[in-house]
């Protein structure tokens, strides 16, 4: 796997990179990261770039909350580049915790899409994408499900799941529901939650992880929920007509990125690991083994491997993006309201 990924890697990529081994020979670069599919990360990323850069490289692991936490604790320093959903990556950009970035450091940012490049103002791009929408049953659910609305629909009585508050998902209910009371849950929050109280009766369970949501597919017990796009495969495992609803109003852009935290002892070398990261071939690959979804708009895949993820201009151009400084002001008095609804 290592031997055939690097030689992939075209000259291009590497000369855009700019990366040579004595220059960075005796440096360590940290990376904090999930760890997910770490045989193949480690294959497609970590191993050829040490090759390139003659570096070492280590790690830190571990969820969002727990990482981001760590990095606030240690003032910014520890790790060199970190790798956060937006949600998190916006709690430590207002904390300070994050460098912005030059583009002319990372010059393969110009060949991602528009969302990818500077999601949040100025620093580190987003390296794959995601959504957040609607699975059904079409076995079960007769008349398609087609927007966010549909939820509230009599003939999907005790037959729902929703998201826990606390999940990434689970506040954009609130931002749903107050589309469906025709306000901004911004600002007329009695009024978003009052449609969020009226979708209960359609509520079997909240789930707080996909695992959980796979299990109540699988028993029948739910026919509809709301989901990340990397529970599908899971969920069309477990129940084979479940269907991803194609929404009028949209589904919601998740994104995954990567910044240069402001204590990094190696920042120059962050910069080349994230345009390395970026690159067309590197997610080319990671696409190609199901890995992430690209946001390198160079990247081609056949129909049978795009079918996976959120993927082409006319799919990323219809996804809806979530403001999470704001998200994230209002949410503990959110988590309250839920629970008032909902319970513990």
């Amino acid at each position: 796997m290592f031997k055939s990924t690097v030689r992939r890697l075209s000259a291009a990529t590497l000369m855009l990179a700019g990366l040579t081994a004595p220059a960075f020979a005796a440096d360590t670069l940290t990376i904090s990261w999930w760890g997910y599919n770490g045989d193949k990360l480690n294959a497609n990323i970590i191993e050829p770039f040490k090759k390139i850069c003659g570096c070492e490289i280590a790690f830190e692991t571990g969820n969002n909350a727990d990482r981001l936490n760590k990095l606030k604790a240690r003032g910014g320093k520890g790790v060199d580049v970190i790798f956060l959903t937006d949600s998190y990556s916006q709690i430590g950009i207002q904390e300070g915790l994050f460098q912005k970035i030059d583009p002319k450091t990372i010059p393969n940012v110009k060949e991602l899409y528009d969302l990818a490049q500077d999601p949040q103002g100025g620093y580190g791009p987003a390296y794959t994408v995601g959504r957040i929408g609607i699975v059904y049953d079409s076995a079960k659910v007769k008349t398609p499900i087609t927007s966010w609305n549909d939820l509230w629909r009599e003939d999907l009585k005790s037959t729902v799941s929703l998201p826990g508050i606390t999940t990434t998902a689970g506040p954009l209910v609130v931002l749903r529901a107050g589309s469906h009371a025709g306000v901004d849950a911004y600002k007329d929050t009695d009024k978003a939650f009052e449609a969020v109280k009226a979708l209960k009766p359609n509520v079997v369970k909240n789930y707080n992880t996909g695992s959980e949501l796979v299990n109540l597919i699988s028993t029948g017990e739910v026919t509809v929920s709301i989901a990340q796009d990397f529970t599908l495969g899971s969920i069309k495992k477990a129940v084979p007509t479940m269907t991803w609803a194609s929404l009028s109003d949209g589904d919601i852009a998740t994104l995954n990125t990567v910044n240069i935290p402001t204590g990094s002892e190696h920042a120059e070398l962050a910069q080349k690991f994230i345009n390395f990261l970026i690159s067309k071939d590197i997610q080319q690959i990671e696409a190609e083994q199901a890995v992430d979804a690209p946001v390198n708009k160079g990247v081609t895949l056949t129909p049978e491997q795009a079918k996976i993820w959120t993927y082409g201009p006319e799919a990323i151009g219809k996804l809806n993006r979530v403001a999470y400084d704001k998200l994230n002001a209002v949410k503990t008095d959110w988590i309250d309201r839920w629970n008032e609804i909902f319970g513990m």
